[in-house]
């Protein structure tokens, strides 16, 4: 199963992909046009990027893309040499 993976190189990992997903599903948004009781505004200009930073986090958490664990195995390759 290969060495323990540090605390630290796991956070930092999940932490990267998150952003890496965050900019990747912000695009997505973007072009969304809410109107309505409780949508649009200014408000949703304020919060809707932090809710797709939340997406990001909630994906990362479910096991996210791959990126996380590529970036693990880079920086414990990195730590060996």
């Amino acid at each position: 199963a290969g060495p323990a993976v540090p605390e630290e190189i796991r956070r930092a990992a999940d932490e990267f992909e998150s952003v890496f997903l965050s900019e990747m599903l912000a695009p997505m948004f973007e072009g969304l046009q809410t109107d309505g009781l409780g949508g649009g505004g200014m408000g949703e200009e304020i919060f809707r990027p932090m809710l797709v930073e939340r997406y990001a986090e909630s994906i990362t958490r479910s096991g996210g893309v791959g990126i996380a664990d590529s970036i693990i195995r880079e920086l414990m390759r990195m730590q060996e040499t």
